[in-house]
């Protein structure tokens, strides 16, 4: 399949599912797209005839896409970009203490707990799989995803003090767990012998904090070349050509890219947007950013659900997944509850904060093309399977019954 045919078919399955979703199932958008995908993934799975024409398509379509390469080199950017205009920077500063631990501190609790009893359960069942490489599944797993966190707390009505520390926290807790994994990924590769706390500060200092600066960067060259004019359409182009092109740099002088489009985002979203833009234009950029942020939705989550054809399924690693759900949930709980028990004495916190914030730390997309971008010796075929079934226990029942837990709670 050409680029051409692949990127129409994608996009008629979306609005196919999107239209029956939004007609008869009237789940959320991305809950209702991805559950319909992966419906008639394991449909063709289980009762399809391998030597079929259509079975054989659909695999073929699946194969063709590279979920890696398309969410991290390509859609990340737009996505986090378009999560992120809408974040009001005042409320975020309130809240950048819990925000700020919940997305290093809380990381490195998930990514070392999850990682030594992801270790211990794979010995259990008599598998020789080194801790190096589960600490690295540890550290994917780990961080809440922005996209997923972003498209169902819409529909989840919790608190806005609280949706605003998940949010946060999943916007920014990208860059760690990016720097984290790509660490224990080099040490992986060399055996430890090259990683020292130097490299790895630089790392950081590389990665985190030059994302971090190179995002402001961005977004004030967006906003003086926006003050400049009074033209709707070359305002949304500007923004365009601050993510594709800001995106692209920051590939290229090895500093993290998510991070940068959600400083240059949030910069946008309120200097930009509350200071030069007419009402005019401020209505269409924010029009335009939300049609991005809907319809890029719509294909991750069919993509998610497409990987279902492609994926090697093993009966053990079935069951070893389904216990590391639990897992993944405890060490989400403890990422939170310790934090928060240093943070009492300084913060209040709203009622219910832990059990909310552990049940609606979701993962998603990112955490699928982590698990992808691993090679084969670090036991690829394994941890994508259970990455991929936490993904799918995560955004089907944590994102579809946040909204009732808050209720009952809130009753409580």
């Amino acid at each position: 399949m050409n680029v051409n045919e692949i990127i129409s078919i994608i996009i008629i399955l979306a609005a196919v599912f999107a239209y029956i979703n939004h007609r008869w199932i009237k789940w959320p958008p991305t809950i209702g797209i991805m559950v319909l995908s992966l419906a008639c993934s394991l449909l063709l799975v289980i009762f399809g005839n391998s030597h079929s024409l259509l079975s054989e398509n659909a695999v073929k379509l699946a194969a063709s896409i590279d979920f890696q390469d398309v969410l991290m080199n390509f859609m990340l950017s737009f996505l986090l970009f378009a999560g992120a205009i809408h974040i009001d920077a005042g409320k975020l500063k309130k809240e950048r203490w819990p925000i700020l631990i919940l997305s290093t501190l809380g990381i490195l609790i998930s990514t070392f707990f999850v990682g030594g009893a992801v270790w211990l359960l794979f010995g259990w069942f008599h598998l020789d799989i080194p801790f190096i490489y589960c600490l690295l599944f540890g550290s994917l797993i780990s961080p809440t995803d922005p996209i997923a966190v972003l498209a169902i707390l819409k529909q989840a009505k919790i608190p806005s003090s609280l949706e605003l520390k998940i949010s946060g926290e999943s916007l920014f807790n990208d860059g760690v767990a990016v720097v984290i994994f790509i660490t224990i990924a080099e040490a992986a590769r060399s055996g430890g012998a090259d990683v020292s706390a130097i490299s790895i500060g630089k790392l950081f200092l590389q990665e985190a904090v030059g994302g971090l600066l190179f995002g402001a960067l961005l977004g004030y060259v967006g906003y003086y070349a926006v003050k400049s004019i009074d033209d709707y359409k070359v305002e949304v182009l500007i923004t365009l050509a601050m993510v594709m092109g800001g995106y692209m740099i920051a590939s290229h002088l090895h500093i993290s890219g998510p991070l940068a489009m959600v400083v240059a985002g949030i910069i946008t979203g309120n200097k930009v947007s509350d200071e030069v833009l007419s009402d005019l234009s401020r209505d269409y950029l924010g029009k335009f950013w939300e049609l991005i942020d809907e319809i890029l939705n719509a294909v991750l989550f069919l993509l998610i659900g497409l990987e279902m054809l492609i994926i090697k399924v093993n009966p053990t690693i079935l069951i070893i997944g389904a216990i590391c759900i639990l897992i993944v949930l405890l060490a989400r709980w403890l990422s939170v509850w310790f934090p928060m028990l240093l943070l009492r004495y300084k913060l209040n916190f709203e009622k219910h904060a832990v059990a909310i914030l552990t049940w609606g730390g979701l993962r998603g997309g990112l955490s699928v093309a982590l698990a992808l971008s691993l090679s084969p010796e670090m036991h690829r075929d394994e941890f994508v399977l259970v990455t991929y079934m936490i993904v799918i226990f995560s955004i089907l029942v944590q994102g579809l019954s946040i909204g009732p837990l808050v209720k009952r709670l809130q009753k409580i």
